[in-house]
């Protein structure tokens, strides 16, 4: 199963439409996201919780890390630097942060809301060397902001 990122935005509109808060959203476009493609072996929310940190938000999928900081592994340089991470390789990125021994590449994207304050990031692991493209990271931006910009 490959991803139908039309049918997935509008899945996405029509169930965050008129809502605010970013923790429903969250919850809701990760458990879309996740089951939308079966090269997804952990989807989940790292969300801003306190200056340079990072704290688990809404997922699927197995445990993730309760805590990353932003010095520390793909989500941190997600959150660090504002720009997306494709790691076709986690064991190749200096400083991964192995959450799942089964995980071999990892796509991290940040969330902000319409003011450009970071919410956090995007976390989506594969068990597949390689799994995700730069289609896959334009696609999801777009769906992104999309969903969070009614977050103030």
């Amino acid at each position: 199963m490959k991803i139908d990122y039309p049918t997935l935005s509008k899945t996405i509109a029509s169930l965050c439409e008129g809502e605010a808060d970013e923790i429903a959203l969250m919850a809701t476009f990760v458990c879309e996201l996740h089951h939308s493609d079966d090269r997804f072996d952990w989807t989940g929310f790292y969300r801003v919780t306190e200056p340079e940190m990072l704290k688990i938000g809404p997922y699927q999928g197995g445990h993730g890390c309760l805590q990353i900081p932003f010095s520390r592994g793909v989500c941190g340089a997600a959150a660090r630097t504002g720009e997306v991470q494709l790691v076709p390789d986690v064991d190749a990125f200096s400083g991964h942060i192995a959450c799942a021994s089964s995980t071999r590449s990892e796509l991290v994207l940040p969330v902000w809301n319409r003011q450009g304050r970071l919410l956090g990031v995007l976390d989506i692991d594969s068990d597949q060397p390689d799994a995700f493209t730069e289609t896959d990271a334009g696609e999801l931006k777009v769906i992104l902001r999309d969903t969070f910009e009614a977050v103030a």
